[in-house]
């Protein structure tokens, strides 16, 4: 009996909830009772009261003998009766009020409390009913809050978990629903982080092995001789090839970055405005830095540059040239803005182009482009503490504008240089 109490939730909380109210309803018809009684007693009858009175002398002859009954007066007075002697005369005795009576008649004329009111009926039966209730409201309390805070805990677990972090685990208490519950997400949790691994360590794996024939096509293809009639061909497989190459690095970047364990290089003190130079010269944008003094960053280099880089080749990609990259500081984050006069992203999709393999609508047959570069740039964004946005042009002519943010002052999570 005792074991399904303790593995039914339901039952618990069941027992704590009617235990309470039993004991409630007991104490109300306790003080009920009592109530009515004491009501019972002052509203009694006069007939009801009657009873025999004898007064004798101090020789002990029966003076008056008969039937009394109390007559009833306002409250406070001093108490009368009245008795029917045998000769049919009515007589009334009349006690003489106590001095304490008297003072208390006295203090309820100068308008004095009177606390005693507060205690009797129908007041002192709510005073009664308001304790019990608090009692009750207090004991039961712990009980419920000590059963329902580990759901609480399982609440903030599951939410963990659903935001991405796969090692969350929730502590396990008790033999109930609840524990049940937990050990089964626990055991969830642990399967699906582990098929993440492996998916994670199987993508990296094979984009690894990838690389080895795509090195061998690659020399078989500058072994060729110069034919005329292959040349065409041969540039188109160096094209295909490129964008493998290109594939197979960025996933396995990705991966990298997904795998808190791998070391992707240590964080220094980087020189924004150089980096952005070298790159904007690559691709022949152009250059606005409107902090002179110069922005620097702790961040881990070649990761900054990739971000920068698939930035720069997005916006050649979509609009073919006239790209504008601007550097400046905000506050304590390094703002870099890439702008080109390009279709522009539609304000539905300016999240979802961040998607791993999520491209627009149309742009798959476009040459160049996997879908993993705007990805690559917000994780890395956000391995740095900073962040990455679509937006229009500043100055609201057609294009897009990428927006990476960077902190400015070094991050717990990196790994500074030595």
């Amino acid at each position: 009996m005792f074991n399904a109490f303790s593995q039914r939730l339901y039952l618990r909380i069941w027992l704590a909830v009617v235990g309470g109210v039993a004991v409630l309803t007991l104490v109300v018809g306790w003080a009920w009772q009592v109530a009515q009684e004491h009501n019972a007693r002052n509203n009694a009858s006069p007939t009801a009261m009657a009873r025999e009175m004898t007064i004798t002398d101090a020789k002990g002859q029966v003076l008056v003998q008969g039937p009394f009954e109390r007559i009833r007066r306002s409250d406070g007075e001093a108490p009368r009766f009245a008795i029917e002697g045998a000769d049919g005369a009515t007589y009334f005795l009349e006690m003489t009020p106590r001095a304490g009576n008297a003072a208390n008649r006295s203090g309820n004329l100068h308008g004095h409390n009177d606390w005693a009111f507060w205690l009797r009926p129908p007041f002192g039966f709510l005073w009664l009913l308001g304790l019990v209730g608090v009692a009750v409201a207090v004991g039961v309390f712990p009980i419920i809050r000590r059963l329902l805070k580990r759901l609480e805990n399982l609440q903030r677990g599951v939410q963990r978990f659903g935001e991405g972090d796969l090692s969350v685990r929730v502590a396990t208490q008790g033999q109930d629903e609840v524990a049940d519950l937990a050990h089964q997400f626990n055991a969830a949790a642990g399967r699906i982080e582990t098929l993440v691994q492996s998916h994670k360590s199987l993508l990296a794996n094979a984009s690894h092995e990838l690389r080895s024939p795509l090195a061998r096509i690659r020399m078989g293809l500058e072994l060729m001789g110069p034919d005329a009639a292959t040349s065409k061909s041969k540039a188109e497989i160096q094209r295909n090839i490129n964008e493998l190459d290109q594939l197979v690095d960025e996933i396995l970047l990705a991966s990298r970055l997904e795998s808190p364990d791998v070391d992707i290089g240590s964080t220094e003190s980087l020189d924004l405005m150089g980096l952005v130079a070298e790159e904007c010269a690559r691709v022949d944008a152009d250059l606005e830095v409107l902090s002179p003094e110069g922005v620097e960053v702790q961040a881990v280099a070649k990761l900054v540059r990739r971000a920068v880089r698939n930035l720069l080749e997005n916006a050649r990609r979509y609009s073919g040239g006239d790209i504008t990259l601007t550097l400046v500081r905000e506050g304590a984050m390094a703002v870099i803005r890439v702008q080109d006069h390009g279709p522009g992203v539609p304000v539905a999709q300016r999240e979802r182009i961040f998607e791993k393999f999520y491209r627009l609508p149309g742009a798959s047959e476009r040459s160049g482009g996997v879908g993993l570069g705007l990805s690559l740039v917000r994780t890395i964004a956000q391995h740095h503490g900073g962040s990455v946005r679509c937006e229009g042009r500043t100055d609201g002519a057609a294009g897009a504008c990428f927006v990476l943010q960077l902190p400015v002052d070094n991050l717990p999570g990196l790994n500074p240089k030595d």
